[in-house]
């Protein structure tokens, strides 16, 4: 799997000083870091990130960096990481970092409030793709870098899920039916593919039909069926009044919840 640690994510300055210390093991990146500590730090408001086949995604961190008075704030630079593993650090083997270094702001002479932004790539030809691999859970961290050589990393800073977005159709018939008759609902759930960077279906899932009755606003459970080999869904009801035919998926780790829109039928 890719590791996107060149913190050229950070900066320009201190991505050199990244891919050298990446590149060696942690015995040999001697030079200590920035003193400073990280706390309060949410990604995408505390949200899933999910991402389709071709759309650039780009996401929003807040976080909160401590140091000493006597650190000038302009001698280092800072960002949020994704990571996975026990603990984050220079031999980490998957990470994803931003492209430029966070935005601080100081509030007094030892505490910055920073923000920062993580881009995600469904679809290039760089080594910053995403890959199915990819979705999931990932922990969440941060590092400082120093301009003049050294790297701060913290591990253990919340988590977040990686998704590949997800599509679902739905379409009664026929229509309109006789009360008492057999309504077929067909449908397919897909997710993004960071593989192939096209939408596939989702197998072996289970969703749930729903029916919300003409004239309310609620969608009641009737039954649940599980999507085949290529996504599809069928199945049958029996029609007793008007009203709208959906299928609503609750997602797993790497894909989101969806519902579909409902499909209206008229009982005569």
């Amino acid at each position: 799997m890719r590791n996107r640690a060149t913190l050229a994510a950070v900066s320009a300055v201190t991505g050199a000083l990244a891919l050298t210390a990446l590149a060696v093991p942690t015995a040999q990146a001697a030079t200590a870091g920035p003193a400073v500590t990280f706390s309060a730090l949410k990604v995408n408001s505390g949200k899933n990130i999910v991402v389709g086949t071709t759309t650039q995604v780009t996401v929003t961190a807040t976080y909160t960096v401590t140091k000493p008075a006597s650190l000038a704030a302009s001698s280092f630079e800072t960002g949020p990481v994704l990571y996975r593993g026990d603990t984050l650090g220079v031999n980490s083997e998957d990470m994803l970092l931003g492209d430029d270094p966070g935005t601080c702001t100081a509030s007094s002479s030892t505490v910055l409030k920073c923000t920062a932004k993580i881009e995600f790539r469904p679809a290039s030809s760089s080594d910053d793709d995403l890959v199915n691999a990819e979705a999931g859970s990932w922990k969440l961290g941060a590092l400082a870098a120093g301009k003049d050589g050294g790297l701060t990393w913290q591990s253990g800073l919340g988590a977040t899920k990686l998704q590949r977005k997800s599509t679902l159709t739905a379409n009664a018939s026929p229509e309109p039916v006789k009360k008492g008759k057999t309504i077929t609902v067909t449908g397919k759930l897909s997710r993004a593919n960071w593989d192939t960077n096209k939408y596939a279906g989702y197998a072996s899932q289970y969703v749930k039909l729903q029916f919300r009755k003409a004239g309310t606003s609620t969608y009641t459970t009737v039954k649940t069926v599980k999507t085949s080999s290529t996504g599809t869904l069928s199945t049958t009801v029996t029609a007793s009044a008007d009203g709208y035919y959906r299928y609503s998926f609750a997602g797993t780790t790497t894909t989101p919840a969806v519902s579909a829109a409902g499909d209206y039928i008229d009982v005569q």
